[in-house]
């Protein structure tokens, strides 16, 4: 069956995951995986808290409210842990698709120049990988791992 990308989700019944067994050996290279995409959103969180000026400097010359930068800063927290944790995979990898688009769209628009042009592709690969993510068993190695298994009754794979 096809999926299209805004109904990854929408097609599996309330409260049921895949619980398919992910081979032992992939369990820490899995969370290994997640630190490295999640230190991206820690690391940028962290600059718009320790570098709180320049951040908004640059967000108003884009004409991005300045004070948007603690909200901002507070949704790379948290989806950043998250996705370390591994806690609500699927949901929180769409939302963060969907804000490495908006990102894109609203900082890195200028295709004359070829760094604003590199960093838009960056953003539109790191929204598929994340809608790839979403869409992927999030295995073994998170926090809610036991709760996901409980709620799908231990339904094998393929449901």
């Amino acid at each position: 069956m096809a999926h299209h990308p805004l109904q990854l989700l929408a097609d599996q019944p309330a409260g049921l995951v895949n619980v398919c067994p992910m081979p032992a050996k992939y369990v820490s290279a899995d969370a290994g995986l997640r630190l490295a995409i999640a230190l991206l959103f820690l690391v940028s969180a962290t600059t718009k808290v320790m570098e709180t000026t320049a951040i908004q400097a640059y967000m108003h010359a884009y004409g991005v409210p300045g004070m948007l930068v603690w909200p901002a800063a507070c949704f790379e927290y948290a989806a950043g842990l998250c996705l370390f944790l591994g806690y609500r995979a699927r949901p929180v990898a769409v939302l963060l698709a969907g804000w490495c688009l908006l990102t894109a769209l609203i900082f890195h628009r200028q295709f004359s120049d070829l760094d604003q042009l590199m960093n838009f592709f960056k953003n539109l690969t790191m929204a598929g990988g994340f809608l790839w993510l979403a869409k992927a068993d999030p295995g073994r190695a998170r926090v809610d791992a036991p709760s996901a298994a409980r709620l799908a009754g231990g339904k094998p794979c393929g449901r």
